[in-house]
C-alpha cells in the first residue's frame, strides 16, 4: 500500500502552502536559507525535500553534497529538474523514513522541516542515529486551532494524512534529542498569518564534538 504522501501531487501541495492565507512555503524558504548559512557544513541532508523549495540557497562553493530525501519519487524528479545548477552536488534519495531498514548516508547537517510530525519521534531518532550529523535543525508546526492543515481550496487533498500525522510538542522533541546526545543550541518562533506558528530548533551533538567540527572548517 502506498504512503499517503505519495497520493498528494506536488502542484496541490505547493499551491496550498504558498497561499497568502497560509504562507508556509515562503516561511520554510526563509528558514532554510538561514539554516544553510548558519553552519559551515560540507554535507547536508534534507529530510522531506519535496520539490526542492529552498535549494536555491545552497552555495556549491561551500556545500559539497546535498542529500534530498523524500518518499515521493515524483517529488524528487521535479526537485532534480528544478535545480540543474546543483548537478553533481544534489543527490536525491527515495526513502521511507519509517522503515527501520532504510539505509542513509552520513551528513554534517540534517534539516528536518515539517517532517517529524509525519514519522514520529522514534523514527526520527533512528534516522538521526544512522546519519550521525553534528548538527540537526528542525522545524515543527504548532497548531493553535483544531486542524493541522490550514483552511484552503486544497484542504481535502490532505485528508489522507490524518492517519500518519502527529501533534508536535517542543519540549518532547528537545527531551527526545537529549536522550540521544543532542543539546538544544537555539530556538526561534515564526508566526504564520492563520494563527499557526513554526518553531525552529537547532541541536548540537555535543560541545566537544562540535568544537572539533568547527576547528576543521
Amino acid at each position: 500500500m502506498n504512503h499517503p504522501w505519495e497520493a498528494i501531487s506536488l502542484t496541490d501541495y505547493e499551491n496550498h502552502m504558498k497561499l497568502d492565507s497560509v504562507m508556509q512555503l515562503q516561511a520554510m524558504n526563509d528558514v532554510m536559507k538561514a539554516q544553510l548559512s548558519c553552519y559551515p557544513a560540507q554535507t547536508v541532508m534534507i529530510l522531506g525535500v519535496a520539490g526542492g523549495n529552498g535549494l536555491e540557497h545552497v552555495n556549491p562553493d561551500k556545500i559539497k553534497r546535498v542529500y534530498g530525501v523524500d518518499i515521493n519519487k515524483a517529488y524528487l524528479a521535479e526537485c532534480s529538474r528544478r535545480h540543474p545548477a546543483l548537478d553533481g552536488v544534489l543527490e536525491c534519495v527515495c526513502a521511507d523514513l519509517t522503515d527501520g531498514c532504510t539505509q542513509l548516508p552520513n551528513a554534517d547537517l540534517v534539516l528536518a522541516n515539517l517532517v517529524i510530525e509525519y514519522i514520529g519521534y522514534d523514527c526520527f531518532l533512528t534516522v538521526i542515529r544512522k546519519v550521525a550529523p553534528l548538527i540537526v535543525s528542525c522545524l515543527i508546526q504548532i497548531n493553535t486551532d483544531e486542524g493541522f492543515v490550514s483552511d484552503s481550496p486544497y484542504l481535502h487533498v490532505f485528508d489522507c494524512l490524518e492517519s500518519v500525522h502527529r501533534q508536535m510538542c517542543q519540549n518532547e522533541l528537545t527531551e527526545a534529542m537529549e536522550n540521544i546526545g543532542y543539546t538544544l543550541a537555539s530556538e526561534a518562533e515564526h508566526f504564520l498569518p492563520n494563527g499557526k506558528k513554526f518553531i525552529r530548533s537547532d541541536f548540537l551533538l555535543s560541545e566537544k564534538a562540535t568544537d572539533r567540527y568547527f576547528e576543521h572548517k
